[in-house]
């Protein structure tokens, strides 16, 4: 008899609960969404509790930002891969998200196209960036 494996376990972080919503339906089918949360304190407190595989996170939160919400993931010894979901198209936002751990980029404006994707190759150990953002990767 073959036993499948268990999907990828994902947090999902953004302070707009429809989008929230929309996301969490477009990963159901290939992922678990172990939670939904809408600041980076709920996410810190959520990953240590739940040990998600991945957290996705948005830049633009209340309270604690997801760059300092990244920084503190790492800090606490949190094991989850991180993939930025956000608004911010631009190189400066991406350099900080990498440097506080971040392991995936996407814009929100390709969430559709690019998220999935993201996900996969985070969680096979690459990198992802949206085609669409001006950035450069550092050697």
């Amino acid at each position: 008899m073959k036993t499948e494996a268990p999907l990828p376990r994902l947090l999902l972080a953004d302070d707009h609960p429809a989008l929230l919503e929309q996301i969490a339906r477009l990963l159901a089918c290939e992922f678990e969404i172990v939670s939904t949360v809408g600041n980076g304190l709920d996410v810190i407190e959520a990953a240590a509790r739940l040990d998600p595989d991945v957290v996705i996170l948005d830049i633009t939160m209340p309270g604690l930002d997801g760059i300092q919400t990244a920084y503190r993931l790492r800090q606490a010894g949190c094991r989850a891969k991180v993939v930025f979901l956000t608004v911010h198209d631009d190189a400066d936002y991406v350099r900080a998200g990498m440097e506080a751990g971040a392991a995936g980029y996407v814009v929100k404006a390709r969430l559709a196209a690019d998220l999935i994707p993201a996900l996969h190759a985070v969680l096979a150990g690459r990198c992802f960036v949206s085609p669409a953002t001006k950035y450069v990767a550092q050697p």
